[in-house]
């Protein structure tokens, strides 16, 4: 939003510019005097593009309000434009290829599907079901749901991509690498969805309410603010029998392995890891290397044997 000292002296001169016939009684323009506003400021004012000027000599300099100074206004007193909530493909089914954390699902599926936006953060160590929560939100939402990575945002990157794409969720895995203009730039979004931005050629103003879903390994490293703005659940650690059932699932599933092939992953990397992009990983390489030599590759060290 812009500052609010320049909203006022525009609207300030919008009401003196209606209150008179300016092209019968001010056909050169009106100086500082007319509206009450030092030189220097309309001299600044003029120099951003939101004044015209329409006549000077030495001893008068006429304005009037620019084109992009009538937007910026337009822009700040016209209503939002509702923006509609999310809408997920088969919420029913909804994290179905996750096992356990029941009491995150509920949370989610509830938050997704309320009528007001409720934000939710899911930290924990590396390796653990975070990351398949946000693939399953991706899936259900489509074109409604985009994905970013906290590291590789920018500022003017975030805003535009959300006023083009105007999302209804937000998935950023990697919270905790956002930089301080990424994280100014999600609390106003978050807050009220509000968006204003006004420059030559362009206005807009919608309220296009966010569902911000976030993932963090350290919950600690992120602002009081943004902290306070969200719903936090931490995750716990899967056992072997739930890492075992979640990569096959996710490798059928997701990946399209046969039943058989996704079982040989789980069971050649059970006791190596438990990150089930590790899993992913081996799956997308089987075909080139076979199982046994993919995760010798990745991992550094020999498979399982059963």
């Amino acid at each position: 939003m812009k500052d609010e000292s320049v909203l006022e002296q525009l609207s300030e001169i919008a009401r003196f510019e209606a209150s008179v016939d300016m092209d019968k009684n001010y056909r050169i323009g009106w100086g500082w005097r007319q509206v009450r506003i030092w030189p220097a400021t309309l001299s600044k004012l003029f120099k951003e593009g939101y004044l015209e000027n329409v006549f000077r000599s030495n001893s008068h300099t006429g304005y009037r309000l620019s084109e992009l100074g009538k937007h910026l206004l337009s822009a700040e007193n016209a209503p939002p434009q509702a923006r509609q909530g999310p809408k997920l493909a088969a919420p029913d089914s909804l994290f179905a290829d996750i096992i356990g954390h029941d009491g995150v699902k509920e949370l989610l599926r509830a938050s997704l599907l309320a009528e007001k936006p409720v934000h939710v953060l899911l930290t924990g160590p590396p390796a653990l079901a975070k990351t398949l929560f946000l693939w399953d939100i991706e899936k259900a939402g489509g074109e409604k749901a985009i994905w970013l990575v906290g590291s590789a945002t920018s500022k003017a990157g975030l805003w535009d991509l959300v006023a083009g794409r105007e999302p209804s969720i937000l998935l950023i895995d990697e919270i905790d690498k956002m930089n301080a203009a990424d994280t100014a730039a999600l609390l106003t979004m978050m807050e009220g969805g509000r968006l204003i931005r006004a420059k030559r050629g362009r206005e807009l103003n919608i309220n296009n309410p966010l569902w911000v879903v976030a993932a963090s390994n350290r919950c600690e490293k992120l602002s009081p603010e943004l902290r306070s703005r969200f719903a936090i659940r931490m995750l716990n650690p899967y056992g072997r029998a739930e890492y075992l059932a979640v990569v096959k699932g996710v490798l059928v599933r997701s990946e399209g392995l046969s039943s058989e092939l996704a079982t040989e992953v789980a069971d050649r990397l059970d006791g190596l890891t438990q990150n089930v992009r590790d899993a992913i990983r081996v799956a997308r390489l089987a075909p080139q290397l076979g199982v046994e030599k993919a995760i010798k590759l990745l991992l550094g060290g020999a498979s399982n044997e059963d």
